[in-house]
């Protein structure tokens, strides 16, 4: 941002009121500006599910850059952080230069009322020092409520301070309309280098000049400095130019709105399209319960689609009024049925009251619930659905799916689909592993694999899912208990998964080809297998590694 413009200073003069914190803080606040303006838009989660629907034309590598979007918010997030301290830091500084160099020949450039005014009252008592305080304050709940032991022990603070970067973004706007900078306004009138002979030259008589004009004295011409030597604008005819009005000074417009107006539009826009479409509660059809404290929840909704892989966010106002958690599609709507459904771990305070709302109205098994029934459950609304990385299964034509306890929920809708038809389906083969630490973790979706499994020997298709299930932790061998699961006991395995030799394994049946490797589970998995996509191998294969996760 450029310095106001001051023809009345010396170079030594400029020195000690715009120091170097004034640079640094100008920068700083220009770093900021473009951080508050692209941390927004990662968050706009319903275009960027339009970028990567299947009607836009987009490389895989950009579809996979658009996966990434939650970690670009926490950048951007990381970045504003540390440029606010900067920023500060640099203001404090400029607040006691303005106390110290208070200038009382032209006072409305200065930002202090008088010399030597305490530092604290420039901060406390002015508009950009109370926003600013407070947009600190702010930031600072908003960081520290974003780190994953707090989002862990009580996702409600993190969604309720983040729910503060309304106020933030009104606080930055009045920030940035203070003022404290200016430009000089009446430049013809007042041009760079002149003598203005009520200020300047009072106290020496001016030397005559070769035209009969006057020349200003010793003391005006080192007062002025280098603006004295713009001929341009300061001589004509061999004299000085002579002032007649002093310089007037105007604060700069404010630039912060033309960064963060496009950003925040389209997110409040989105924002209310969001909340228009969630605006109508939905049906619910069926609660199951499953073991290790799992819930199946099966809705209908009234124009409601998804593809395999998409996830929903839930909001229950019986619960809270404002709090929504996202949970994965594991059966999607199809053109023969409209039922959509999800399954919740009651772990957290959210999930164990949402579960004390439903359990009166619980049943084992599939068991439709009646109508009757239906309207006493409490009202929950739906947003979504939202795109994921597990959406991209189906563009490989060897797909390697990998999932830790409940992460298997974002590959359950996949395997519905491929239960309901694969018409169009690129995908030739298709890799599931998942890793559980309960036996009885598995009756979560053991009809599911067993029905795909009869179907797929039925249609002389027996090599187009492999499945790989393992029981982590275990005092004997263990059977998952009833008959018709004997196809997933002989696929069953005591012990962690040997990863490297999975990897070699596949890229030896996939010599040159493109695997794409999906992972839901926990972070050394997860850490563990990126590490094994990024490896060489002998085959030539390629694995390209793709994320899920809601943490």
């Amino acid at each position: 941002m450029a310095l106001p413009c001051a023809s009345w200073l010396s170079n030594e003069a400029l020195k000690h009121l715009f120091l170097l914190g004034l640079c640094v803080s100008r920068a700083s606040a220009s770093v900021l500006n473009l951080n508050c303006s692209l941390v927004l838009l990662p968050m706009c989660r319903t275009v960027i599910g339009l970028l990567r629907g299947p009607k836009m034309v987009l490389s895989r590598k950009t579809r996979r850059m658009l996966d990434k979007h939650k970690t670009f918010h926490a950048a951007c997030g990381l970045a504003i952080c540390l440029f606010s301290a900067v920023h500060v830091g640099a203001h404090v500084l400029n607040a006691v230069n303005f106390s110290v160099n208070y200038n009382h020949e032209f006072p409305s450039i200065n930002v202090a009322r008088y010399k030597n005014e305490d530092p604290r009252k420039i901060i406390f008592t002015s508009v950009p020092g109370v926003t600013g305080v407070l947009m600190v304050l702010i930031l600072f709940l908003m960081c520290t409520a974003s780190t994953s032991s707090i989002r862990t022990a009580n996702y409600g603070i993190f969604l309720h301070t983040h729910n503060l970067f309304f106020i933030f973004y009104l606080l930055l706007l009045l920030h940035a309309c203070a003022g404290v900078l200016k430009y000089q306004s009446n430049l013809e009138e007042h041009p760079p280098g002149c003598l203005y002979l009520n200020r300047s030259a009072q106290g020496e008589v001016p030397g005559a000049a070769a035209d009969g004009g006057e020349f200003p004295g010793r003391a005006a011409r080192a007062l002025m400095g280098s603006f004295f030597s713009h001929e341009d604008m300061s001589v004509h005819n061999n004299s000085e130019k002579i002032c007649t009005k002093g310089p007037t000074f105007r604060p700069h417009f404010p630039e912060t709105w033309l960064w963060i107006s496009g950003p925040l539009c389209l997110y409040c826009a989105e924002r209310l399209y969001r909340y228009i479409r969630s605006s109508k509660p939905v049906t619910i059809v069926a609660v199951i319960t499953h073991p290790c404290d799992v819930v199946e929840i099966r809705m209908v909704k009234e124009k409601f689609s998804a593809r395999p892989g998409q996830y929903i966010t839930l909001l229950c106002p019986s619960v809270s009024a404002l709090e929504t958690h996202p949970f994965t599609l594991t059966m999607c709507p199809t053109e023969s049925k409209a039922t959509f459904a999800i399954h919740i771990k009651v772990v957290g305070d959210w999930t164990e009251r949402f579960y004390e709302l439903l359990e009166s109205h619980l049943t084992a098994g599939t068991e439709i619930l009646p109508k009757c029934q239906q309207r006493k459950h409490p009202k929950i609304y739906v947003d979504g659905p939202f795109g994921s990385p597990s959406e991209e299964v189906f563009n490989y034509q060897i797909s390697l799916c990998i999932a830790g306890g409940i992460g298997v929920t974002p590959f359950a809708s996949v395997l519905n689909r491929l239960l309901d038809s694969w018409d169009g389906c690129k995908l030739q083969r298709l890799y599931f592993v998942w890793v559980c630490r309960d036996i009885h973790s598995f009756l979560w979706f053991a009809d599911l694999l067993c029905l795909l499994h009869r179907k797929l020997w039925q249609e002389n298709r027996p090599d187009y899912l492999n499945i790989q299930l393992y029981l982590s932790q275990t005092n004997g061998i263990q059977n998952i208990i009833g008959e018709k699961y004997q196809a997933l006991n002989s696929r069953l395995s005591i012990g962690r998964p040997q990863w490297k030799l999975l990897f070699e394994e596949v890229a030896k049946s996939s010599r040159g080809k493109t695997v794409g490797v999906f992972c839901c589970g926990p972070k050394g998995i997860s850490k563990e297998l990126h590490k094994l996509c990024n490896s060489a191998n002998q085959y030539g294969t390629t694995f390209e590694y793709n994320k899920e996760s809601f943490t």
